[in-house]
């Protein structure tokens, strides 16, 4: 793993470095090479160019790599200087990793831990007092293309009396990036919570204004925000693996104006061991994509995109 690891920064560094000197070869400013790119039909941010440069992030969408080739003839240097020092692109789409992943992606050894600390050693045997009847989350993609935000709205209903909390478990796709910050939005405050760096794991209890009863309904709102540019990598999707079932799950993924892909796809599997099933989703005129999941669970259910 390490070796693997050094091998890709290596290629960043030389990817970058030869960028920057062709940029500075060139005379041209960022905002001019936009330009450029643009009057080709190649769309191209300055921030997503800045970072090229930098090395903090480099292409690797297929629109990324077109844009790549673009820019070497822009900046009049021989086809191939930038892109032979790129590695091959990772899978996307239905062989892609991220899409073979089941449900409890953590490893239990680092999750019973924090667990213990949260005062919730059981909470993965015993059937939780409070039913999820409703999720909605809106996944805010920044312009780098990394994760920016995820806006979460649940509502429960409990199956006793004297509920008082939810118990948060997130898991964060780049755990170089660090984890996110909770913000607890509506109807609800931050308790105990726990964090694993280098796995990129929080577990967090969310308490509620009052203890609800058996029958009652509670709605609450928290925001998970990174820092950020760069933003972490998300790897091209967005999704919520579910140990239990769950009436209804509404997925919105939103693109920084002007980044939105050119394709998308929703994805479900049930279980652990169910077929992937996908299909293709339209983009709306906010840069925005959705998917509905009724009656879901256990399992998978996300949106990726190219």
């Amino acid at each position: 793993m390490a070796g693997s690891t050094g091998g890709q920064d290596g290629e960043r560094t030389a990817f970058a470095t030869q960028l920057r000197a062709a940029i500075a070869t060139s005379g041209l400013s960022l905002d001019r090479i936009q330009a450029r790119l643009r009057a080709r039909g190649v769309v191209v941010s300055v921030t997503a160019l800045s970072y090229w440069q930098s090395g903090k992030r480099q292409p690797e969408r297929q629109s990324s790599l077109s844009a790549v080739r673009t820019l070497e003839d822009i900046l009049d240097i021989p086809a191939g200087a930038l892109l032979g020092l790129l590695p091959p692109p990772r899978p996307r789409g239905g062989a892609g990793k991220r899409h073979t992943r089941e449900p409890m992606a953590f490893p239990r050894e680092v999750l019973q831990p924090l667990l213990d600390k949260v005062g919730a050693p059981q909470a993965l045997e015993r059937p939780h007092p409070l039913k999820l009847v409703g999720l909605h989350d809106l996944c805010e993609i920044a312009e780098d293309g990394g994760q920016r935000a995820v806006t979460a709205r649940a509502v429960f209903q409990a199956a006793a009396d004297g509920q008082d909390r939810w118990l948060l478990i997130y898991t964060q796709d780049d755990p170089a990036a660090g984890p996110p910050e909770l913000h607890a939005v509506r109807n609800c405050t931050v308790g105990r919570a726990e964090v694993d760096e280098a796995h990129g794991l929080i577990v967090a209890e969310l308490l509620f204004g009052r203890p609800i009863n058996r029958g009652e309904t509670h709605l609450i709102e928290y925001t998970l925000t990174n820092s950020g540019p760069p933003y972490p990598e998300c790897r091209n999707t967005h999704y919520r693996e579910f140990r239990r079932p769950v009436p209804e799950y509404l997925l919105e993924v939103r693109f920084a104006p002007g980044t939105a892909p050119g394709n998308c796809w929703q994805y479900a599997r049930h279980g652990t061991t169910g077929t992937l099933a996908r299909r293709p989703l339209k983009l709306d005129g906010a840069d925005g994509v959705h998917a509905v999941a009724l009656d879901f669970g256990p399992g998978v259910f996300g949106i990726d995109w190219d």
